[in-house]
């Protein structure tokens, strides 16, 4: 009975390990790339023309328009967003938004279904999304919140859950304890720049 168990759990490893990445289609170089989020997308703590979306269109030669609103609530995103995909029609969003529902401690449910319900409104125009996960603030900033490893399972987003956590856990790239500094964001547009190549749309 016990290597009968065994054996079911490799088997659904296995399925589970052959189950395809989310991928992108190649962006042309005319594309459009919304950059919607807080004040990490903004650029609170960047001298001029350093915010991640403006170095990120220098590096990858496309355009990126920065609609990163300081202080926005999740709930505020989700009824800000329609309008401007409707506006801008991007071939993609970058989504890093959730920070200031962390730092006000609201609940993580409300949070995780207002990005959810971002990450639809983009699928529902047929635009792809690259979501990046913030860390539970605290005394280290080591990993992301639960809510953006969930949503990256559930809604099979394509994700990452380190390079922000990393950003703020050194020093050296922050200009506050919850923003970085000019380093910090050529840091986040570098990885955001190798996610696009990774997921294919580079």
């Amino acid at each position: 009975m016990k290597i009968f168990l065994i054996a079911v759990a490799l088997f659904c490893g296995c399925i589970a390990c052959n189950k395809p990445a989310p991928t992108f289609s190649k962006l042309p170089d005319n594309a459009v790339i919304l950059a919607f989020g807080d004040s990490l997308t903004y650029g609170t703590g960047a001298s001029a023309q350093h915010d991640y979306p403006s170095i990120l269109a220098q590096m990858i030669s496309r355009e990126v328009i920065n609609e990163g609103v300081p202080g926005e609530l999740s709930a505020e995103g989700r009824q800000r967003l329609p309008a401007l995909l409707d506006e801008y029609q991007p071939n993609l969003v970058i989504l890093i938004h959730g920070g200031n529902d962390i730092l006000q401690q609201i609940a993580a449910e409300q949070t995780r279904e207002n990005l959810k319900a971002m990450i639809a409104e983009a699928r529902q125009r047929n635009i792809p999304v690259l979501m990046l996960g913030v860390p539970a603030f605290g005394i280290v900033f080591l990993h992301s919140a639960k809510v953006y490893e969930e949503l990256a399972v559930s809604e099979g987003v394509p994700s990452d859950l380190d390079t922000v956590p990393s950003i703020l856990a050194n020093n050296e790239l922050k200009s506050d304890a919850v923003h970085p500094n000019d380093l910090g964001y050529r840091r986040l547009a570098e990885n955001i720049a190798t996610l696009l190549q990774k997921y294919g749309a580079l």
